[in-house]
């Protein structure tokens, strides 16, 4: 029986769930292959995968990505985070794991900053109304 696991992640409203199973090592973002991406969306995407070789040696998984919503810088890092965490998930590497963490810690802990609300009777989250006393 083959081993199947889903992870899901999150970047401000956009949110990935990556589905990784055995296989040959594609990697497929709403299935398409990542290589079809723009060269730096590619790059951010292939961090997580090269720490994994790495680490690991040969990518025996195949990862399937699904991102919906947010715009697309976050659509790319939510899927970074879902792919470094479904490779830990299912490799149980404990190096892996502090190799990502010491490269970079929104490998495995989302980003949680979110847009700040804008506040009643002002044009922004923190523009307040100026005065005149003319």
């Amino acid at each position: 029986m083959k081993q199947e696991i889903i992870v899901s992640g999150k970047r401000k409203t956009a949110i990935a769930r990556a589905m990784i199973k055995e296989g040959s090592g594609n990697v497929r973002i709403n299935k398409v292959p990542y290589s079809y991406l723009s060269n730096l969306r590619r790059m951010m995407i292939e961090e997580p995968i090269m720490i994994a070789q790495e680490n690991l040696g040969k990518m025996n998984f195949d990862i399937e990505v699904t991102i919906r919503g947010g715009g697309n810088e976050s659509r790319i890092e939510a899927a970074r985070l879902t792919i470094a965490k479904a490779i830990v998930a299912i490799s149980k590497s404990e190096k892996l794991k502090k190799a990502y963490l010491a490269y970079d810690r929104n490998l495995l802990v989302a980003d949680v900053r979110r847009k700040e609300t804008y506040k009643p009777g002002d044009s922004k989250a923190r523009a307040k109304r100026q005065k005149s006393y003319r």
